[in-house]
C-alpha cells in the first residue's frame, strides 16, 4: 500500500493511520484509490492488533473529489451498440465504488475522519462513511456533484440527510456551496472542529489512542448496534442488540471492565 494505489497506512499502538496520499492532485481519488482504500479497510478490519482507524489527507487537502480522468472512463463504460448493455454496465461500475466506501462503514473497528483543506464530492461521500469526523475551522466541505452536471451516487445523498437532516442536505447539495469547519460543526456534520492542521491532528490522536484503550468487543457491538438501527424500526434494533449481547455480553472483556473499575485502573482488553 502506498504510490500505487495511492494509499498509505501506518498502525501502532492499536491505532491505524490510513492517509490518501495523491497530495499533487489534492487526493483527487483515481482508480487505483478507490479500490485501494478498500482493500486497505478490509485488512485493518481483519488485523486483530487495530481497534481505531484515521483517515486523512496527506497534504493541504483531505480530498478533491473523483479524478476527473474518471469520469471519462465512465462514459466510455455506458457506450455499448445497446443502451441497455451500457447502462447495465456503467450501474454495476457504480455499485462497485459504492461498495468501495460502504468498506468503511462495514469495518468493525470505528473509523475517524480527519479533514483540513477540501473536503469536496466524492471527498465528502468518503467522510459521512465514517463514524466520526473532525475538521480544521478553515476546512471546506462541498457537495459539488449538481454543479458537474450529476447526481451525487456513491453515498452522500443517502448518510449525509441522516447526519446533518433532510433540510441541510438538500440545500447542501442544490446548491454547492462551500460549508466552513465551523458552520459543519453547527451543523453537526462534524464532531468537533480544530484551530489548525497541527491542533487537528493531536486532538484525533488523542481520540484514537483513548478509543484504542477500550474493550475491541464493546466498540464493534456499539457500532453495528448504531448502524442497524439506522436502517430498521426499533422493535428491529432492540431484537438485534438482545441477540448480539445474548451472544457476547458475558466475556473477557465484561469481567476486566468490572475489574478495572473496581480497582480504579486502566482496562486491559485482548484485541
Amino acid at each position: 500500500m502506498g504510490e500505487p494505489t495511492g494509499i498509505a497506512v501506518e498502525v501502532a499502538d492499536g491505532v491505524a493511520r490510513l492517509r490518501l496520499d495523491r497530495p499533487k492532485a489534492a487526493n483527487a481519488l483515481h482508480e487505483p484509490m478507490w479500490f485501494g482504500l478498500r482493500d486497505a479497510v478490509r485488512e485493518l478490519d481483519a488485523d486483530p492488533a487495530v481497534r481505531v482507524v484515521v483517515i486523512s489527507g496527506n497534504g493541504r487537502h483531505f480530498c478533491s473529489g473523483i479524478d476527473v480522468s474518471m469520469l471519462g472512463g465512465l462514459r466510455e463504460t455506458a457506450s455499448d451498440d445497446s443502451v441497455g448493455h451500457g447502462a447495465d454496465a456503467l450501474r454495476r461500475t457504480i455499485l462497485d465504488l459504492q461498495d468501495c466506501l460502504t468498506a468503511i462503514e462495514r469495518c468493525r473497528k470505528p473509523v475517524v475522519a480527519a479533514i483540513q483543506g477540501v473536503c469536496l464530492g466524492a471527498g465528502l461521500d468518503l467522510a459521512v462513511a465514517c463514524d466520526l469526523r473532525y475538521a480544521t475551522a478553515d476546512a471546506s466541505f462541498v457537495l459539488k456533484e449538481v454543479d458537474m452536471g450529476l447526481a451525487a451516487d456513491v453515498g452522500v445523498l443517502q448518510r449525509l440527510p441522516r447526519i446533518v437532516g433532510e433540510g441541510v442536505a438538500r440545500e447542501m447539495a442544490y446548491t454547492c456551496r462551500p460549508v466552513s469547519g465551523t458552520e459543519a460543526k453547527e451543523l453537526r456534520l462534524v464532531n468537533g472542529v480544530y484551530a489548525d492542521a497541527d491542533a487537528l491532528e493531536a486532538g484525533v490522536a488523542e481520540l484514537a489512542a483513548s478509543l484504542a484503550a477500550k474493550s475491541p468487543l464493546a466498540l464493534r457491538g456499539t457500532k453495528h448496534a448504531i448502524t442497524y438501527a439506522r436502517d430498521h424500526s426499533v422493535a428491529d434494533g432492540l431484537d438485534q442488540i438482545a441477540t448480539w449481547n445474548g451472544g457476547q455480553l458475558v466475556s473477557a472483556d465484561l469481567t476486566e471492565a468490572v475489574s478495572a473499575f473496581m480497582e480504579k485502573r486502566q482496562g486491559v482488553y485482548r484485541n
